[in-house]
């Protein structure tokens, strides 16, 4: 008993991601009672702020700093696994219903009405940029001559869980919008192939890891591993992890994506094509919707 209750003190306690997961439960939970989200999207949020908690404020930490296999664990988690599950349950209209009218109309409106958001969003919303800051976001941490600097130095190990958990979460969000484009940054087409794009550099960077029979990382030796297993066999493991279930998660993202598409275009929300002929067009705008 007293080994499961070690499980849950923090190996590095982190104030700000304490508020942060506490204010978003607090708003979600306060956002449940006015908007009434179905049991299913509920249920796939909690699994993500479960699992978001998990890799940041846990045991699992110190796993993490001294196995390679759990370090991917931990990386796919935060940047792929609790990214998906929260923003597949489409929380941003119960969220803004839990946060109080006043803090939204002071704080929250004119922020995403300001030139710099405009802005941000133009640059992080671009579907090439996206896809590139996605698959390298998960590589840089990765590259072996930088890896060790990156465990050995507390601050750069913070930046690099903090920039996967937000890289994820924004991601996810352009990716699975429900809205047709416009306002949605992306068409519901490109929303499908946008993680099929993204997961091509850590497939292959998993593939290698998982099939070579160098040791990249040499540093997780040097630091003692939490577990006894021999440095190939730690990095076959996370080769295989970054490989197969970190490309499950980028193909499950595209169908839930595709979902997305097919309603879309059943319920004719989808805009007409430049190249359809004027007749069609307006036959389209003025078509009733159901």
């Amino acid at each position: 008993m007293d080994s499961l209750l070690l499980w849950f003190i923090p190996w590095e306690l982190s104030p700000t991601a304490l508020v942060l997961l506490a204010l978003g439960a607090v708003a979600y939970l306060r956002g449940c009672r006015r908007h009434r989200p179905s049991v299913s999207r509920q249920i796939r949020f909690w699994l993500g702020w479960i699992l978001m908690w998990q890799a940041f404020q846990t045991r699992w930490d110190y796993y993490a700093e001294h196995q390679f296999f759990v370090h991917i664990m931990q990386q796919l988690s935060l940047h792929d696994f609790a990214p998906l599950l929260i923003m597949w349950s489409y929380p941003l209209t119960t969220l803004r219903a839990g946060i109080p009218q006043t803090w939204r109309l002071r704080w929250l409106r004119p922020i995403n009405r300001s030139a710099a958001m405009r802005g941000f969003k133009l640059v992080l919303f671009n579907p090439v940029f996206a896809a590139f800051l996605f698959g390298g976001m998960a590589l840089l941490w990765l590259i072996p001559s930088f890896h060790p600097f990156v465990m050995l130095n507390a601050p750069t190990y913070r930046l690099m869980n903090w920039s996967m958990a937000l890289d994820g979460l924004l991601f996810w969000w352009m990716v699975l919008d429900t809205r047709p484009s416009p306002p949605a940054h992306l068409s519901p087409g490109k929303r499908v192939f946008l993680p099929l794009l993204a997961m091509l550099p850590t497939m292959a960077w998993g593939a290698i890891l998982a099939l070579s029979m160098t040791d990249y990382y040499p540093i997780y030796e040097i630091c003692g591993r939490a577990l006894n297993l021999d440095p190939l066999t730690d990095q076959h493991l996370g080769g295989l992890i970054l490989w197969i279930p970190g490309s499950f998660a980028m193909v499950l993202g595209s169908l839930i994506a595709l979902r997305i598409w097919m309603r879309l275009s059943e319920r004719g929300r989808l805009q007409p094509r430049n190249n359809a002929t004027p007749g069609a067009q307006t036959a389209t705008a003025t078509r009733p919707t159901a």
